[in-house]
């Protein structure tokens, strides 16, 4: 037999897969609220410029192994633009097969097994895992469930940041919550940083992806925290280019150069075929954003206002919302067996996706049903076990 290796030990799935084989049988009309995909446009230049370069040669080169100078520096640009701080794109910019990979690369650049990285329960699971794979060990911050929304439980920070915390892995919009980082929240977590020594890694996947007119608070912009920030973005959600699999890593030149070789030594080079339209999209008319996120918003509304009594927690951003259903008296991977059995509705349970916050929780994805679909909600519901525990409950 061959013997596992003891990183392996803490990784689990996340239950994504299983729930969408489910919902694939039978041909039954299912909402598919369980995966990170969308229905949403893509950008403009996306698909025309991706035809229209497939035959040239550099679509189908292993170089430059960390990216195109042109993508780094529309890159370089993008980040300016948002933040002030301009990265020098062939010192302190590498491109990678979109920002899971990328994150990887960092984590494995600067996390020692036995580090400890503080991420916020709940936290997307693969963000997770990967803190595991390098050897490192996650420590949640909460999210609290507090006036319908969510709050940065930075008075925990104290007790949860010890001796062997070596730094941050935070987003904002947070994946799956959809939590928000204020000013004061940013702030706090930055003061930590410059007064123990610790890094911050940003992922900056959903940073515009922002509900009710709430502003971006970049950490970049907190002094002292250019020179201790690594910023791994994506094309995946703010313009729904997840088949292209791009992202970067911005950051100190030494890190993002040892980043780098972690990139190189697992993927050997980016996504080619994706060089010209991920240029052309960053570089183009930003204006599409700003209409998904309205209708980002309104898809997350039209689920509050039609399950007014249910224990949803609203999203400051992104593209998903939970539902507390330990509230309702159900384990989050029975209450999604119960989803997709009795109301057609496939959702993913969060245990595994933080602590104690997370494990109350399923996941519904809004981002690939429209308005229409999601109006179907309250109807499919009534009559469910999950139902009849909210009716209980009024």
């Amino acid at each position: 037999m061959i013997r596992k290796a003891k990183r392996m030990e803490p990784i689990r799935g996340f239950g994504i897969d299983r729930v969408a084989a489910a919902a694939d049988e039978g041909g039954r009309s299912v909402l598919r609220m369980e995966n990170l995909d969308t229905d949403l446009p893509l950008p403009p230049e996306a698909v025309e410029t991706t035809r229209a370069t497939l035959e040239n040669p550099k679509s189908n080169s292993w170089l430059p192994f960390t990216g195109d100078l042109d993508l780094r520096a529309a890159i370089a640009d993008f980040t300016a633009e948002r933040t002030g701080h301009r990265y020098d794109p062939e010192r302190e910019i590498i491109i990678t097969c979109g920002g899971m990979e990328g994150l990887l690369n960092v984590v494995l650049a600067v996390v020692d097994p036995g580090d400890e990285v503080v991420v916020t329960d709940p936290t997307y699971a693969g963000i997770v895992n990967r803190i595991r794979l390098a050897g490192g060990s996650p420590t949640f911050i909460p999210f609290l469930a507090e006036d319908g929304g969510w709050r940065f439980d930075r008075d925990a920070l104290e007790q949860v940041v010890g001796p062997k915390t070596t730094g941050f892995l935070l987003m904002s919009p947070s994946m799956p919550s959809g939590g928000y980082l204020d000013e004061d929240d940013w702030r706090a977590v930055c003061d930590l940083c410059r007064e123990r020594d610790l890094f911050l890694v940003y992922d900056a996947a959903m940073e515009r992806l922002r509900f009710d007119g709430r502003p971006l608070i970049h950490p970049l912009a907190m002094d002292g925290m250019a020179e201790r920030t690594v910023v791994v973005g994506s094309l995946s959600k703010e313009h729904r280019m997840i088949g292209w699999r791009v992202g970067w890593i911005a950051g100190p030149a030494d890190t993002v150069s040892d980043a780098g070789w972690a990139h190189v030594y697992n993927t050997t080079m980016p996504v080619a075929i994706s060089r010209f339209a991920a240029t052309a999209v960053l570089r183009g008319d930003q204006g599409h954003v700003a209409e998904c996120v309205a209708e980002l918003e309104r898809r997350r509304d039209t689920m509050l206002s039609g399950l007014p009594e249910w224990p949803l927690v609203s999203p400051a951003g992104g593209w998903s919302l939970l539902l507390d259903v330990a509230s309702l008296g159900f384990e989050p991977a029975e209450a999604s067996q119960l989803l997709l059995d009795e109301a057609q509705i496939a959702a993913t349970g969060m245990r595994g996706w933080g602590d104690q916050v997370a494990e109350r929780y399923i996941r519904f994805v809004f981002s690939a049903e429209p308005v229409e679909r999601l109006q179907e909600i309250p109807d499919r519901l009534v009559g469910t076990r999950l139902g009849e525990a909210v009716a209980a409950r009024a």
